[in-house]
């Protein structure tokens, strides 16, 4: 594998990527980044303020930099936004620079989880429960051409942190 040691976690908003990347860090030994936590840093903004200020493309533009000055980690998980592998060459980026691990639910799933915390993501704030489907459904369909690129895949209901532990070992081992 790579020298580097950088784990990125993937895969839609709501998938569960902070929480099992924050305990995978910790099976592992190693540093936890989120990427939306470091834009929150260097902006000194919300994600929902960066969007609402700026709009999505400047968010996503960000988001690109912010990753990409992460290349030089080591032994570090990073938890990525939903979007991120889907803009410019970031999926190739991560592909080059660590190991990849999607996390997979089905827009059902996604939606049960979502319903829940729609007031704090700026993508899904004015949707109902019909739309929240739906925009699920859709971005999905579009996003899961980069998603299915990881080189790990997990289903991510009733996630095992001990699987998890044991799959990126056995790929950081290759």
């Amino acid at each position: 594998m790579l020298n580097s040691n950088i784990l990125y976690i993937i895969g839609f908003m709501g998938s569960g990527k902070s929480t099992a990347g924050k305990k995978l860090a910790s099976l592992l030994g190693w540093s936890f980044i989120d990427l939306d936590k470091r834009i929150e840093e260097q902006t000194g903004k919300t994600i929902p303020e960066v969007f609402s200020q700026h709009g999505e493309d400047f968010f996503r533009n960000i988001e690109t930099e912010v990753l990409k000055s992460l290349k030089s980690q080591t032994n570090t998980v990073i938890s990525t936004g939903g979007g991120t592998p889907c803009h410019g060459d970031n999926m190739d980026h991560m592909l080059k620079t660590g190991l990849t691990l999607y996390l997979k639910l089905t827009p059902g799933q996604l939606k049960s989880r979502l319903s829940k915390s729609t007031g704090e993501r700026p993508l899904i704030k004015d949707l109902s429960n019909v739309g929240l489907l739906r925009f699920i459904e859709e971005k999905l369909a579009y996003r899961v051409k980069w998603y299915n690129r990881a080189e790990i895949f997990v289903e991510g209901t009733n996630l095992d942190t001990n699987l998890l532990y044991s799959l990126v070992i056995s790929n950081l081992d290759t």
